[in-house]
C-alpha cells in the first residue's frame, strides 16, 4: 500500500531549505572532497605520460577529449571539484560536460558558480544543460539513438529519486567507452539511513517519487548481475540536536530531509513520529557528544566499469 505521507521533493522550496540545512550541519561534502582529493584520482588513471610506464586500466585511455556526464548535479561544486582532478590527472584535455539536473533553482546555482570561477582556469569545460530528470535523459537519448560514449560518468545522491535504481544504473554503464566509469555515491548501508529505512521503509517511502536505497542494496544488485565493481566507506555526521524540541524550525526541517517526507513533525502519526525520534537516538543510527546528537551520515562509494 502506497504511503498516505507526502514525499519531500514534491515541494521544491521546502527541499531546498532541508537540503541547505542538511549541508550546514553535515560534514557531506567535507568527507566528498576528501575523496575527490585522496581517492578519485586513482580511480580516474595514470596521466597520457604515465600510460607508458603503467598498465593500470586508463580513463579516456589518452585522448585529448573526455566526454563526462553528471546525473543529478546540483550546484555544480562537487562535479567542478571532480572535474579540477580529471584535468590534473590529464593535462591539456578538453571536457564535454553534460549536466542532468531538473530543478531549475540548482541549474542556476551551477551556472552562477561556474561564472564566478571562470575564466581561463574553467574554459577547457564545455557544458551541455538538460534540465531533467535522469529518466527524462534516458527516453532522449533513446529516442534520438544517441551513440556519444562517456569516459566518466557521476550519480551522486541521486538514486533515491528515480523508480527503478537498477535499470538505472545499467543504463549508464552501457554509455560508458571501453575504459569509462561509472561512480555512484550513497548512504551507506551500515548509517543511519540504512537503519532507519530498514525499520520504516514501508511507511517512509513513496515508491512513484523516491527509493530508501543504500550503497548495500545496490552492491546485492550488482552482485546478482555479476556485476564487478570497487566499493569505499566515507566517514560523515551530522548534528540533529534540534529534531528533538518540539516545534523547533529547523528540527523540523532537518526530519523532513531524514525522513524525506513534507512537513513530517505535523502530518505522521503520533506512533510514527514516535517511533522515528526514538530511534534517531539510538546508538544503530546517532550518539551522544557534548549534549548533542550527531547521526550516523557514512556515505558509500561504488565505481562500475564498462559492460564486459
Amino acid at each position: 500500500m502506497a504511503s498516505p505521507l507526502k514525499s519531500l521533493v514534491i515541494d521544491d522550496n521546502r527541499y531546498q531549505k532541508s537540503f541547505q540545512l542538511f549541508l550546514e550541519r553535515s560534514s557531506e561534502h567535507q568527507c566528498m572532497q576528501d575523496f575527490i582529493h585522496n581517492t578519485l584520482p586513482d580511480i580516474l588513471g595514470q596521466s597520457r605520460e604515465q600510460i607508458w610506464s603503467d598498465m593500470t586500466p586508463n580513463i579516456g585511455d589518452g585522448k585529448s577529449h573526455l566526454n563526462v556526464i553528471g546525473v543529478g548535479s546540483g550546484a555544480g561544486e562537487i562535479d567542478l571539484e571532480m572535474l579540477s582532478q580529471l584535468r590534473l590527472k590529464h593535462p591539456g584535455v578538453t571536457v564535454d560536460n553534460e549536466v542532468v539536473e531538473p530543478s531549475s533553482t540548482q541549474l542556476h546555482q551551477y551556472k552562477g558558480t561556474l561564472w564566478v570561477s571562470q575564466k581561463p582556469n574553467l574554459d577547457y569545460i564545455k557544458c551541455t544543460w538538460n534540465k531533467m530528470t535522469s529518466s527524462e535523459f534516458e527516453e532522449q537519448w533513446r529516442v534520438k539513438k544517441m551513440t556519444k560514449k562517456a569516459d566518466f560518468i557521476h550519480m551522486i545522491q541521486m538514486l533515491y529519486y528515480v523508480k527503478d535504481p537498477g535499470a538505472t544504473i545499467e543504463f549508464f554503464q552501457s554509455l560508458l567507452d571501453k575504459k569509462g566509469k561509472l561512480l555512484i555515491i550513497l548512504v551507506s548501508g551500515e548509517s543511519g539511513w540504512g537503519k532507519l529505512w530498514r525499520t520504516y521503509r514501508s511507511q517512509l517511502c513513496n515508491t512513484e517519487i523516491s527509493q530508501c536505497v543504500t550503497t548495500g542494496d545496490m552492491k546485492s544488485f550488482l552482485d546478482s548481475k555479476g556485476v564487478s565493481y570497487q566499493s569505499y566507506e566515507l566517514p560523515s555526521q551530522m548534528e540533529i540536536t534540534e529534531c528533538f524540541t518540539e516545534g523547533d524550525e529547523k528540527g523540523e526541517l532537518l526530519l523532513d530531509f531524514l525522513t524525506e517526507v513534507l512537513d513530517f513533525s505535523n502530518t505522521a502519526s503520533p506512533e510514527l513520529k514516535a517511533g522515528v525520534l526514538e530511534l534517531l537516538q539510538h546508538p544503530d543510527c546517532s550518539k551522544e557528544s557534548n549534549g548533542k546528537v550527531i547521526f550516523n551520515n557514512n556515505l558509500g562509494v561504488i565505481v562500475i566499469d564498462p559492460q564486459t
